[in-house]
């Protein structure tokens, strides 16, 4: 019996079983096809031991008649699963039993992909196969098998599923799911309002510069550098959990790099484009701008790597741009890339060559799709049950709102950065890439260093994040400061102070091994900003009368923030 499949109806199911002939018959049927896993572990030349195999049987068929047992004595199973958790599903004994063995079969066959031997690349591929299948069977995600949409169903006497039908065709149309109430927010209006204006722009980037709040500034401004994956103003959302305003209020003259969401047009930007044209012309125009030799940077996730290879290359050319570096959640070394890994092997890459490689576009569709498969629950099934099987509206949500406004990239650009970085790890060996005909080595940088990595964060992981602290200034790592926040690659990072929400942790002693480096570090309750400001604060130089206009005779002002790249979308 396969108990991902459907059951007709409480009485009906009941009955095939009232025989004790008939159960004892049921146990001897395969309790759960393992064809779909198996054929995805032959795929890898993976195999499982005989005997571990026949023990994880074992073990399940004795689950599974307890749990049998349970139903018949009418005792109700401890459902956890917060799929699983509402009354619907508790009450009724047939919907609960079924969520149960869900439950069951899952751990099943979890356990199978975790007994496969394997290359750890072979095996990590195999999990994450075996978590979509496992998924995306959940009883929660069909109508048939859903108590809470069957009840709304009723209750609305069909309008629930006319609306979950409407839902699912606009989605069609927009080629993803709705997360957010997207008609609830508007760029420039009420995300990536922060008040100020484009002061340069060029093929790849316009400029930001953002109005003082202070009379005072510090003399050395501040360049934020987001990543070009995505747009920028997951640092500025809305005011109360913007960290453009929080810098701004802090005292920081800040500017930011907006990139553009590349159309055919300039698919044939490479990485070098992205560094010299990109993150070191707005090194250069901020130095312009402000008339300081040095100025504080700051990348996040991407925008960090491309910020630590810019520094590299100037540093190399015997420049010394910055008084401090931040990078915020970015890979300098790409040995441990999570569960990011699984989409990145020299097939996939040699496809992505052939196809997009001389010229062309990554899709930022397929960038979506495949960050929502990291957690598909949370981002994939969740808003399956929600928004087509009960007909719900999303509610309005600025952080997924910004999730879902894709951005392309230049398809030699995005094939130069899977292979150089994800796949051969090149960035971290001294003089191994060369970028704009540079060698580039990232030790060459010489400014203290404020790293940051999320404790959950599936797409940097934090002990990768913290190996930056072995790269940048290798023989002065004093200088570098680690902080480690709570929760993931976004929540953790956009966790203003006012909320007081979630925790950070800090260690003050030079440790090359990130599990000894928590072990004796301090926890402190709220955010890690303030920490940051701190770190920003010694390296700003003294404070100095607020600008009082945008620019300067050569970079006049363009148009007012948030500008016109950040408004375009992926088509």
């Amino acid at each position: 019996m396969n108990m991902f499949q459907p059951q007709a109806g409480a009485n009906a199911w009941m009955s095939q079983f009232v025989d004790p002939n008939a159960w004892q018959a049921w146990l001897k049927m395969p309790p759960v096809d393992t064809r779909p896993i198996t054929a995805t572990i032959k795929e890898f030349g993976a195999t499982i031991d005989p005997s571990v195999m026949a023990k994880l049987q074992n073990d399940y068929m004795q689950k599974m008649s307890a749990l049998w047992q349970d139903m018949l004595s009418s005792k109700a199973p401890a459902i956890s699963d917060k799929r699983f958790t509402g009354q619907e599903w508790q009450s009724n004994p047939v919907f609960a039993f079924n969520a149960a063995a869900y439950l069951l079969n899952a751990r099943f066959l979890m356990s199978m992909a975790e007994s496969v031997e394997a290359t750890p690349k072979a095996k990590q591929k195999i999990r994450f196969a075996v978590q979509q299948m496992v998924d995306a069977m959940s009883p929660a995600n069909f109508l048939a098998t859903n108590p809470e949409a069957q009840k709304k169903l009723i209750e609305t006497k069909g309008e629930s599923l006319t609306k979950g039908i409407s839902h699912m065709l606009e989605d069609l149309q927009k080629g993803h799911i709705s997360h957010s109430d997207e008609s609830a927010f508007e760029v420039g209006k009420n995300v990536a309002n922060t008040e100020g204006a484009v002061v340069f722009e060029n093929a790849i980037f316009q400029l930001i510069q953002y109005k003082p709040l202070t009379k005072k500034v510090y003399e050395r401004p501040l360049l934020l550098i987001p990543p070009c994956i995505n747009k920028y103003y997951i640092l500025d959302l809305q005011p109360e959990n913007s960290l453009v305003r929080y810098a701004v209020q802090e005292g920081h003259t800040v500017f930011l790099l907006s990139w553009v969401n590349p159309d055919a047009a300039l698919g044939h930007l490479a990485w070098d484009d992205y560094i010299v044209d990109g993150a070191i012309r707005a090194i250069n125009v901020v130095q312009e701008i402000s008339g300081q030799e040095q100025i504080n940077a700051l990348g996040f996730c991407v925008g960090g790597t491309i910020l630590a290879t810019a520094l590299a290359l100037l540093y190399g050319q015997r420049e010394n741009p910055v008084s401090s570096m931040t990078l915020l959640t970015s890979l300098l070394d790409f040995s441990n890339t999570g569960v990011i890994d699984v989409f990145i092997d020299e097939a996939q890459v040699a496809m992505r060559e052939q196809s997009i490689g001389q010229g062309g576009l990554m899709p930022g569709r397929d960038f979506t799709s495949a960050f929502s498969s990291l957690r598909p629950n949370d981002l994939v099934w969740n808003y399956v049950s929600s928004n087509y099987l009960k007909g719900e509206d999303p509610p309005p949500f600025d952080l997924l709102y910004w999730n879902a406004d894709a951005t392309n990239l230049p398809g030699p650009m995005f094939c130069w950065y899977l292979r150089n970085l994800y796949l051969e790890n090149s960035l971290r060996a001294p003089g191994k890439l060369s970028v704009a005909g540079e060698k580039i080595d990232l030790s060459r940088i010489d400014a203290p260093a404020f790293i940051y990595g999320s404790r959950e964060d599936h797409i940097v992981p934090w002990t990768a994040a913290y190996e930056s602290t072995v790269l940048v200034n290798p023989k002065k790592r004093s200088r570098n400061r680690f902080i480690l926040g709570a929760s993931g690659h976004i929540a953790g990072v956009i966790n203003p102070p006012a909320k007081k929400k979630r925790s950070y942790w800090s260690n003050d002693q030079v440790i090359d091994d990130a599990q000894q480096w928590l072990n004796e570090a301090t926890e402190h309750p709220g955010s890690w900003w303030p920490e940051w400001s701190a770190f920003l604060a010694k390296h700003a130089g003294k404070q100095i009368n607020a600008p009082r206009k945008y620019g300067n005779a050569k970079h006049k002002e363009i148009e007012p923030a948030p500008g016109r790249y950040v408004k375009v979308k992926a088509g």
